[in-house]
């Protein structure tokens, strides 16, 4: 449900700044805010330059390619449902990945849930697919879900022993360091500072960058990845129904039907007992008894 405000928040603040820079302003706030956190809790930083090159490398893929494909994809004009559609892929390429880099098997009833999870997300937003979109529109949300979906394995294998507060800082800041060039070069324009932009801009620091990333490494840190992005399925249709709820967008047959296929989808693509424990070890090693990097 955090999650799926994304797309609500983007739809708020998008209008009144560039996509960027919105998210600029968003990297800064959240890297003070943590940094605050970790200093009055003590947190223990990362030493090493591996350490953290691996941390700054999570968070420009998470964060930095996710979140910038989608704003700049919305900025554009491609509808939330259809950012929505093609980053709802993103438990098909993850569940491949984890294959074959951290060794997670998967069973033929798996492949029948996530097979049926693309069909119900395609069902739930397809009448707001722009089916003529060019291949200039498509890029920025092609490298969102190559993002997001890279990204939760790396956290996974090489970070996920980073503490959560500390972690944070060094996230944020190095996608605020990335991004201030391209904004300066890019996006002259100014941000309106209106209440609806403020309000966007504290919803995207407080409850998604601080609260839904979190949510999700710590998943990361306590289950396969496999599993974590299987949840992803479920974006979609809550994030339609908040639209239905907050802009009056309505529901099809198709698309309550697809929600219906998604649910049975996140059953059917739950690992087994037995699959749990045949994790490789070092997809376990990264995640088990350690404080996940940052939000």
């Amino acid at each position: 449900m955090l999650w799926s405000t994304g797309f609500i928040s983007a739809k708020y603040g998008l209008p009144y700044a560039p996509p960027l820079k919105f998210l600029l302003v968003r990297f800064s706030l959240v890297a003070a805010l943590m940094a605050a956190v970790a200093l009055a809790t003590r947190a223990r930083f990362p030493t090493g330059m591996r350490t953290i090159a691996h941390v700054a490398i999570a968070a420009w893929l998470v964060h930095g390619l996710y979140l910038g494909g989608v704003f700049v994809s919305m900025a554009g004009g491609m509808p939330a449902g259809t950012s929505a559609m093609l980053v709802g892929l993103q438990p098909l390429l993850t569940v491949l990945l984890a294959r074959a880099w951290l060794g997670e098997s998967i069973n033929a009833r798996q492949c029948v849930g996530l097979a049926l999870g693309l069909v119900g997300v395609y069902l739930v937003v397809r009448e707001k697919i722009e089916l003529r979109a060019d291949a200039i529109a498509l890029l920025p949300i092609v490298l969102a879900l190559i993002g997001i979906s890279v990204g939760t394995l790396y956290q996974k294998r090489f970070a996920a022993n980073v503490d959560l507060r500390s972690g944070a800082v060094v996230q944020f800041s190095a996608c605020a360091l990335l991004y201030a060039p391209i904004v300066a070069w890019l996006e002259p324009s100014p941000i309106a500072w209106t209440g609806e932009f403020a309000f966007a801009l504290g919803w995207s620091v407080l409850v998604l960058s601080v609260g839904a990333i979190s949510v999700l490494y710590w998943l990361l840190r306590h289950g396969a990845a496999a599993d974590v992005a299987r949840l992803f399925y479920l974006v979609p249709p809550v994030t339609a129904l908040m639209a239905y709820a907050l802009f009056g967008e309505r529901l099809g047959a198709l698309a309550l039907a697809g929600m219906v296929l998604i649910a049975i989808s996140v059953l059917l693509a739950r690992r087994t007992r037995d699959q749990r424990r045949s994790v490789l070890p070092s997809a376990t090693t990264s995640s088990g008894g350690s404080r996940s990097a940052g939000a």
